[in-house]
C-alpha cells in the first residue's frame, strides 16, 4: 500500500475534495483575467477562501463550482474578490507621504503649477487614497486655489465599495494619532458604534473606480504621481514590464511612480530612474 500524499491527507480533513486539477484550473483563470500569479503553496489558501462560495451557492463540491464559475459572470466577480489580497493600512510606508509634502508639492508651487493629478492603483480598502488626501491638506498650503483630482482604483469590487463609504472599524485606525483622528474622522453612533467615518472633505477629493490593470485603461490625461504599491509582486516579470511601460505612458514628464518596499523594479528599462527608496521618476 502506498503512503498517502500530502494532498490525500489534506483532503481527508476538508469538507469538499479539492485536487491539484481544481487548483490549477482556478489559478489559470485568475492569471488569464487579472495577471495574478498564485504560487503552488497557496493551494490551501485558495480552498479556504472559495469553500465559502461553494457553501453559499449550496453546491456539491468543486467540480460543480468550476462549472458554475465558467458560466456565471456575477460569480466570477465573487471569485476574483475572494482571491484578491487586501493588506493595507493608513500611511503605510510613511516616507512616500513625506515625499509628497516635502518634495512634490514644493516643486509644483515653485513652478506655479496648481493642477495635481494622482492615481492610487490598487487602493484596496481606501487607506492609501485617504492618507494622500490628508497629506495634501496637512502640507501647509492653501488648496483652495488648486485643481486636485485623486483617482483610486482596484480590481476587487467589494473592497472598493467599502472604501468609497469612508467607514472604518476602530482597529483599522488604531495606528493614527489622536490629533489625526480628531481632525479627520467622526465617531459612529447607534448602528455605526465602534466605527469611524472620514471627513467629507477627504471623500470629496477622491473618485473610486473599478479597474483591472490587465485590461484597457479609460484614463486619458496624464498623472503627476502614480502609486502602485505591493501590487506588482503578484504579477510575473512579463506582466510587470508591460504594466510599468503603460504607467510611464500615463506619467507627466518628470512624474513620479511609488512602488512597494518589496518591489525592486529591475526591469524598469530606461523610462524610469530610481531617485529614492521605492520612488521612481519618469525620464522619457
Amino acid at each position: 500500500m502506498r503512503n498517502p500524499s500530502p494532498a490525500d491527507i489534506s483532503n481527508r480533513s476538508r469538507e469538499f475534495a479539492f485536487t491539484t486539477k481544481h487548483f490549477v484550473w482556478l489559478k489559470d483563470e485568475l492569471y488569464d483575467y487579472a495577471g495574478i500569479v498564485l504560487a503552488d503553496h497557496k493551494q490551501d489558501m485558495v480552498y479556504n477562501r472559495l469553500v465559502r462560495r461553494v457553501r453559499e451557492l449550496e453546491l456539491g463540491g468543486f467540480d460543480e463550482y468550476l462549472n458554475y464559475l465558467d458560466s456565471d459572470s456575477v460569480e466570477f466577480t465573487q471569485f476574483v474578490n475572494a482571491l484578491t489580497t487586501n493588506l493595507t493600512s493608513f500611511f503605510r510606508e510613511r516616507h512616500h507621504f513625506e515625499f509628497i509634502s516635502g518634495t512634490i508639492l514644493p516643486e509644483m508651487t515653485a513652478k506655479s503649477k496648481r493642477r495635481l493629478r494622482i492615481w492610487s492603483a490598487g487602493c484596496s480598502l481606501g487607506e492609501e487614497p485617504y492618507s494622500i488626501a490628508m497629506t495634501l491638506h496637512d502640507a501647509g498650503i492653501d488648496l483652495s486655489s488648486w485643481d486636485i483630482r485623486l483617482l483610486a482604483t482596484d480590481i476587487d469590487s467589494k473592497v472598493l465599495a467599502s472604501a468609497a463609504t469612508g467607514v472604518f472599524s476602530q482597529d483599522r485606525v488604531s495606528s493614527l494619532s489622536k490629533a489625526v483622528l480628531h481632525k479627520w474622522f467622526m465617531k459612529g453612533m447607534a448602528a455605526q458604534d465602534g466605527k469611524v467615518k472620514v471627513s467629507q472633505v477627504l471623500q470629496d477629493m477622491i473618485t473610486f473606480k473599478h479597474l483591472n490593470l490587465m485590461e484597457d485603461w479609460p484614463m486619458q490625461g496624464l498623472f503627476d504621481l502614480i502609486l502602485c504599491r505591493n501590487v506588482m509582486i503578484y504579477f510575473d516579470k512579463e506582466a510587470q514590464a508591460s504594466l510599468l511601460d503603460r504607467m510611464a505612458d500615463l506619467l507627466e514628464p518628470d512624474g513620479y511612480l511609488f512602488v512597494g518596499h518589496s518591489e525592486a523594479l529591475a526591469r524598469h528599462g530606461n523610462r524610469l530612474r530610481l531617485i529614492g527608496k521605492t520612488i521612481y521618476q519618469k525620464v522619457c
